[in-house]
């Protein structure tokens, strides 16, 4: 039975950090804040399948409070949720994701983000969909001071073992 989960993550735009969004360095004068290297879009991709999963979220399992976690790349936490998933003897059937920015530009990398996205899952960059959007110059988004992204992921979980008793 396909379960369906969905991610949403923020991060405000900062001097002093590289913008990495799916795993991509994009060029841009600032960088997402945030304990780890605050990849909103893997974050939010990352929550939609542990979401599909019944699990908790990404902070349960990678807290800001941990020291390991500091600086790391996200590609880490959507590994643990593949992981998470073949534990249950499930199949990520797909993820589908929008990164809401006003700047930069980030269409010219999507290809390089699924990519990375599809590796870190182990899934064919078939099953990765990812758009991009501006606020329309409205609120945080819109005034350039942060980056959204929202994702939805479908997760093919076998059914549960009833253990009568």
């Amino acid at each position: 039975m396909v379960h369906t989960g969905i991610g949403y993550d923020v991060h405000q735009l900062v001097a002093g950090r590289k913008l990495i969004l799916g795993g991509v360095e994009i060029p841009h004068t600032k960088g997402l804040d945030g304990h780890s290297d605050a990849d909103v879009l893997m974050h939010a991709i990352c929550d939609a399948i542990l979401g599909a999963l019944g699990e908790e979220d990404i902070g349960h399992f990678f807290p800001n409070t941990d020291p390991r976690w500091k600086g790391a790349p996200s590609k880490v936490f959507l590994q643990e949720a593949a992981r998470q998933a073949k534990f249950r003897e499930a199949r990520i059937v797909n993820v589908d994701a929008t990164i809401i920015a006003q700047e930069p530009k980030v269409y010219p990398h999507i290809l390089e983000m699924k990519r990375h996205i599809a590796e870190a899952l182990d899934i064919s960059i078939q099953r990765v969909g990812i758009k991009a959007t501006t606020n329309e110059l409205m609120g945080f988004i819109g005034r350039g001071e942060g980056i959204a992204a929202m994702a939805v992921a479908g997760v093919d979980l076998p059914e549960p073992k009833v253990i009568n008793g």
